[in-house]
């Protein structure tokens, strides 16, 4: 995983609620849309049933996971891990298959850095939990109010939770349930997760050697190239930096973020250069991902859209026991899930995606023609992903869109060892 990438611009917490208000216009507006009668053909919007909901989303705001090489230290009070009452909702963590929760790696890095103030790194916050909770009332106006799809309360029948194995994240998974189901449950609450060997719901560079290899290099590159290195430098001479600091855009917008959302006092370069900052850390991740490399990106978040896509062909299959499909799958993720994630479906808009962000996938069925179509949101706003003729996609120009970068866990399996491959031929 990309040391330091997992942040992002971030809504303040006086924001939360500005942008809560604002989804729900938003989705309203579009749920007018879709109840509109008219004679549209297959597409017409007032004939068309919700079947199923997937959301990614990000985990709330948390701690950096790296501070500032700074004399002055931002200080992160421990008093932030309080948890707000509202969002207390009881949680099993499981594997995929039902067992025990796995090891977690990266915990246990996180665990080893502690900040000024007594906080460790990475971890969530009373603001982020907050944040998840807004997403989940947002969801709950969605599927239980405005559309009456889910159950009010959490029925394990019809929602499937996964996680990647950090608690930040297992943690905001909570906080968002908890604002859905407003903390009634009708069964107990599964997380399921993986280890982090097997994990696909961000780029693995621990597992997939070619991955890691082309990120590693590329990495290197990007800090090269004139703009970004002109940058750098100047953003570091004036934060007092000696230029021998290992320190980049990633790092820097990092902190600027977490101390931006809990409105920490940071250091004046930081809010002076905040926009440069995000829009080079921007530029560093996309010349490490690359568009144009079909690969990378298919390595990056291939086997992810496999289980998307799967989730979604398994909905319209009428052979598909009841058993086996769920009305809402929730997917915690990060930063770097969602900015390849977002290229690959065409509507990444060049901002770094901010803490508690969510894309929102809903499949509908016409109830006369049995044509299938999926609706796509990101942050609470309309998209039109790529090949798609509207903002409501016929399901298989969709899944054509999907199909040019997901893998199945064969396919997945053999990209990340060609390099591995290729070096011991070499070595021969």
């Amino acid at each position: 995983m990309i040391t330091s990438v997992f942040n992002m611009r971030v809504w303040a917490p006086v924001g939360v609620l500005t942008s809560l208000a604002y989804c729900f216009h938003q989705r309203r507006v579009a749920l007018a849309e879709l109840r509109a009668a008219g004679d549209q053909g297959p597409a017409d919007r007032s004939l068309l049933e919700l079947k199923m909901v997937q959301v990614v989303f990000r985990h709330g705001a948390r701690s950096p996971l790296k501070p500032l090489p700074l004399e002055e230290q931002v200080e992160w009070n421990p008093r932030l891990l309080e948890v707000p009452p509202q969002t207390q909702f009881n949680y099993t963590v499981t594997d995929l298959a039902g067992g025990p929760k796995p090891y977690s790696p990266y915990d246990s890095q996180y665990s080893r850095t502690t900040l000024k103030g007594g906080m460790l790194a990475g971890q969530l916050t009373n603001v982020g939990m907050q944040q998840m909770f807004a997403l989940g009332e947002r969801l709950r106006m969605n599927y239980v109010e405005d559309i009456p799809f889910l159950s009010p309360t959490f029925n394990p029948q019809e929602v499937f939770a996964r996680s990647t194995n950090m608690y930040r994240n297992l943690e905001s998974t909570r906080c968002l349930l908890a604002g859905l189901f407003q903390r009634q449950k009708e069964g107990p609450v599964i997380i399921h997760t993986v280890e982090a060997d097997s994990e696909v719901l961000y780029p693995n560079y621990q597992s997939c050697q070619n991955l890691r290899q082309r990120i590693r290099g590329r990495k290197e590159a990007a800090a090269l190239q004139p703009q970004i290195s002109v940058d750098l430098k100047e953003v570091k001479e004036e934060m007092g930096l000696d230029s021998s600091v290992e320190v980049d855009f990633l790092i820097l917008l990092d902190n600027m973020a977490a101390e931006q959302v809990h409105s920490l006092p940071s250091c004046p370069t930081l809010k002076r250069f905040a926009q440069l900052i995000e829009q080079r850390a921007v530029d560093t991740a996309l010349y490490m991902l690359q568009w144009e490399d079909r690969e990378s990106l298919q390595m990056a978040v291939g086997p992810f859209l496999h289980i998307l896509e799967s989730n979604l062909q398994k909905a319209v299959d009428p052979a598909t026991p009841p058993s086996k499909i769920r009305k809402l799958y929730l997917y915690a993720t990060h930063d770097v899930t969602l900015i390849p994630l977002l290229m690959t479906l065409g509507i990444f808009d060049h901002k770094w995606p901010p803490f508690a962000v969510d894309l929102t996938m809903e499949l509908y069925q016409h109830q006369e023609s049995k044509e299938w179509f999926v609706q796509l949101y990101y942050n609470g706003e309309e998209q039109v992903p790529r090949g798609c003729p509207d903002k409501l996609c016929p399901l298989d120009k969709f899944l054509n869109t999907m199909s040019v970068y997901t893998v199945s866990p064969e396919k997945y399996h053999t990209l990340c060892s060609q390099a591995q491959a290729m070096k011991i031929e070499s070595e021969k």
